[in-house]
């Protein structure tokens, strides 16, 4: 568990520059949501759907930014400035991503099973971009500020505006 901290600590140091001081980690918004998405995932995948989604909604009401227990987050996720992210059931976020407040990682409504998008390594998502449906970001993508993405983006790409 302290190596979980320490870690977490480190990813956001590194991540955001105008951290001066350890301490001033447990501030962030994304420091106290990872932490409530984690062990939300954990009731999830254990079946304990209302104490997830209790959990879930919790952190959205004290950090303003809303991870569906279901979704599956890979390693060195970072979310700056989160105010106003979803990340919705069946989103799944592989390896080194970051998202800037206001994305969106949504479904359109019209799909069953899988509706979310799957972001691929190491994906920059800019503010207000709005990715939806079960759709793929290719890896070492980048999503410019306010697109709107509805489908599949080739690996190594730079999307703007709207893409569909």
């Amino acid at each position: 568990m302290i190596k979980f901290f320490k870690n977490l600590i480190n990813l956001i140091k590194e991540k955001d520059p105008a951290i001066h001081k350890n301490r001033e980690v447990i501030l962030y918004p994304f420091f106290k949501v990872y932490i409530y998405y984690k062990i939300a995932h954990f009731l999830y995948l254990h079946k304990w759907y209302f104490w997830a989604r209790y959990l879930s909604e919790k952190a959205k009401n004290r950090t303003g930014i809303e991870i569906h227990p279901g979704a599956e987050i890979g390693k060195n996720f970072f979310i700056d400035h989160g105010t106003g992210v979803v990340i919705g059931e069946t989103t799944i976020i592989k390896d080194n991503v970051m998202l800037y407040h206001g994305v969106t990682l949504g479904g359109t409504g019209k799909e069953k099973n899988k509706r979310h998008p799957t972001i691929e390594d190491n994906v920059t998502i800019g503010a207000g971009a709005l990715i939806l449906g079960n759709i793929t970001i290719g890896a070492n993508s980048l999503i410019g500020a306010g697109a709107i993405v509805l489908k599949d983006v080739p690996p190594n790409s730079t999307v703007v505006g709207v893409y569909k």
